[in-house]
């Protein structure tokens, strides 16, 4: 795969939702490299569901921008509290690389007790160890983010994070995504992504 600089990346965020909500959105933005904003998407998905994977497929291969995109990028593979990325069958349904980014390297002992309030704990589980091995990528200034890929070379996937991340230390189409969703939900943008 290519890493152009205006590269098409979608980067992906939830909404904030609180206790007692069922549903919270999701925020797709799609920026060319870090720089230009190229457009938009939005869906819902339940809180602590199942869902995230499905509807995630459903709006991209719905999209106008589907044949456009080369990455698709999450801030972590829970979204909407434990609605888990299923990032292997999200890789086979749409054949774009997947990058997976956070600022602390995932505490999986603090996941796994969280998980087993949850009945479907051993579902979910195995769709977190299946995102992958997690690595370190010092971003700037001796600031490290953490990542997990799948379906592109780790190099490549370096190049994309580091081509993408121009004004935090998250890269640019997360950090829009976090954004917009926040102020969809709250009435304006609130807190860093």
């Amino acid at each position: 795969m290519p890493v152009k600089r205006e590269i098409r990346v979608l980067g992906i965020d939830d909404g904030p939702f609180k206790k007692g909500d069922s549903q919270t959105i999701l925020v797709g933005i799609i920026t060319r490299g870090g720089k230009d904003f190229d457009g938009m998407l939005m869906t819902e998905i339940d809180v602590d569901g199942l869902n995230a994977t499905e509807n995630i497929i459903k709006v991209v291969k719905n999209s106008k921008y589907f044949k456009e995109l080369r990455v698709l990028m999450f801030k972590g593979v829970t979204i909407g509290g434990f609605n888990i990325i299923d990032v292997e069958r999200l890789y086979q349904e749409l054949k774009l690389p997947i990058i997976i980014v956070s600022r602390k390297r995932p505490n999986f002992k603090k996941i796994l007790s969280a998980l087993k309030n949850l009945k479907d704990w051993k579902t979910r589980w195995k769709l977190i160890k299946n995102a992958g091995k997690v690595y370190k990528l010092e971003i700037k200034n001796n600031k490290n983010i953490y990542f997990q890929f799948k379906g592109v070379e780790i190099e490549k996937a370096k190049e994309v994070i580091l081509l993408t991340t121009t004004k935090s230390l998250l890269p640019e189409p997360i950090r829009l995504a976090h954004m917009i969703a926040s102020a969809i939900v709250k009435g304006e943008s609130r807190g860093r992504a």
